[in-house]
């Protein structure tokens, strides 16, 4: 039972701490106009979405039968619905970074900020949700798990290629370091969500 109510929690406080991240980052899109930021910010909004649904499907089934019908099925739609928000989110940033024709990038401290902040929330996340489905394996918690890894890894290289946008705005390196961080981004998250839609709609 208090496996359930951490996961509960923890499930809400990712919800609560995400929230903030695309409205800050979209404010942030005014001043500044590099491609990983924007990108940043249409995975950081899909992944919101795919949290939320997380979220609610939780709180609907942690007190069925685990072998329930209605259970399985439910976490099942869950985790395909999170598994497409990853690809979408990387099928938009694929686009914006390849055929995007904006080369002024602006002010990008905002997005760089929210990206070391997410390194650090995230990476605790994942290693909490890792946790808790080793205690009381759960098929959302699991997926969680998967999100929160890829979150962190990305957050990395955004971290990464918007501080070398902010340190050098001009310069032809920062531009390539930017174009090359967005699609790897892209390309992560997009891996990923076709790995958990696979496995879901095999199980």
């Amino acid at each position: 039972m208090s496996s359930k109510k951490s996961g509960k929690r923890t499930l809400l406080m990712s919800v609560l701490m995400s929230a903030p991240g695309p409205i800050i980052l979209g404010i942030g899109l005014i001043f500044g106009r590099s491609s990983t930021q924007i990108a940043d910010f249409i995975r950081r909004t899909a992944e919101l979405m795919g949290i939320i649904v997380a979220f609610i499907v939780y709180m609907m089934t942690a007190d069925e039968d685990e072998n329930s019908d209605r259970r399985k099925r439910l976490e099942r739609m869950s985790n395909i619905f999170v598994g497409a928000m990853m690809c979408i989110g990387g099928t938009f940033m694929i686009g914006l970074a390849l055929f995007s024709e904006n080369t002024e990038k602006g002010n990008v401290i905002t997005g760089l900020i929210i990206a070391f902040l997410g390194v650090i929330a995230n990476t605790i996340f994942w290693i909490k949700y890792t946790s808790l489905n080793k205690k009381e394996p759960n098929a959302i918690i699991l997926v969680q798990a998967r999100l929160y890894r890829a979150k962190s890894l990305v957050d990395t290289c955004v971290t990464v290629a918007l501080l070398s946008v902010a340190l050098m705005p001009q310069s032809e390196i920062s531009y390539y370091i930017d174009l090359i961080g967005s699609v790897i981004v892209a390309l992560y998250l997009m891996w990923c969500g076709i790995k958990t839609i696979y496995e879901r709609a095999k199980g």
